[in-house]
């Protein structure tokens, strides 16, 4: 059963903080941040702007441009590892600002950067087999990840941004979907203290989790592409998760395909984990750079360690 795509919306924070900003803190420079990452600016959480408020609002807009109401909406899943609260769920918050129906269940995923597509994956096995009242569902991907960086860390503070992007989708045998996901047990090399951690801080070895993403990166394309029966030449666009430019170059690189194939707008946001992928399908469905038939390929990875890919048809 494949999955539509029936509206996208985006939200950052009022705050946003250019790498000029972030050099008059931390021993960094614009230069610096650009070379290594793509990285232009970010957007940050000022006080009193939360998760779920930035959630509520992609998916009005999202709402808005399926031409539904919340009354439509039959599930709502989020994908974070920063919410408000560690309960109740972002989903329930974005539930109770946006007025869905009481017999739309709603919770979140965590799967850091992969979560917006682990969520998409989970609505469509909701649409496929369970009863809900309504054949349509809400996925949101939103952080707040300036939370836990540790501005003192210039190896980790550089990187991240907050923003929430959400799609609003039902099934569809006329838009073929294909999706792999997959986890490794591999804490050290990404992660972030939560309730119980005396460090709430986000740590990273860099240069591993670059080795991984390269890697796993190609290996989720063309798993994907061959479970729907296509190759790359087939595929009108690649959408990464926007951890890092130089990540999106090598495996450019690797696949020897036009770089134009892979978007990147990282520049504008930094990595916004969960929200990345959607952030950047809402700028492309707004631009009109996608178009009905199109084939897209987004493809995520992140702590865990965790990666997936999905097929979709505009």
């Amino acid at each position: 059963m494949g999955l539509q795509i029936l509206g996208t919306g985006r939200a950052v924070p009022s705050r946003c903080v250019t790498n000029d900003d972030l050099a008059k803190t931390v021993d960094t420079s614009d230069e610096w941040i650009a070379t290594r990452t793509g990285i232009r600016q970010r957007y940050f959480c000022a006080e009193g702007e939360t998760v779920a408020a930035l959630s509520a609002e992609a998916a009005r807009l999202a709402l808005a441009r399926a031409g539904l109401s919340a009354a439509d909406v039959g599930l709502c899943v989020a994908a974070t590892f920063t919410a408000d609260h560690a309960t109740p769920s972002l989903a329930c918050e974005a539930h109770a600002l946006l007025g869905l129906p009481e017999s739309a269940p709603a919770f979140d995923v965590n799967a850091a950067c992969t979560g917006f597509l682990t969520a998409l994956e989970t609505a469509r096995c909701f649409l496929a087999a369970s009863h809900l009242a309504s054949p349509v569902a809400l996925v949101i991907g939103a952080e707040a990840v300036s939370r836990v960086l540790d501005f003192a860390d210039r190896s980790t503070c550089v990187l991240f941004g907050d923003g929430a992007g959400a799609a609003v989708v039902r099934l569809s045998d006329a838009h073929p979907y294909a999706c792999r996901l997959g986890a490794r047990g591999d804490v050290k090399l990404l992660h972030a203290g939560g309730a119980g951690s005396g460090d709430r801080f986000l740590h990273m070895d860099g240069r591993e989790v670059f080795r991984f993403a390269t890697d796993i990166i190609p290996r989720t394309i063309h798993a994907v592409l061959g479970d729907a029966g296509l190759s790359l030449d087939d595929v009108d666009l690649v959408v990464c998760h926007q951890a890092n430019g130089r990540i999106i170059d090598h495996v450019v690189k690797k696949l020897g395909v036009p770089a134009g194939k892979f978007y990147k707008n990282m520049q504008r946001y930094a990595n916004t984990s969960a929200a990345s992928i959607p952030l950047a399908l809402d700028e492309l469905f707004e631009t009109g750079t996608l178009r009905p038939g199109m084939r897209v390929v987004c493809v995520g990875f992140g702590a865990g360690l965790t990666w997936g890919g999905a097929l979709v048809t505009i």
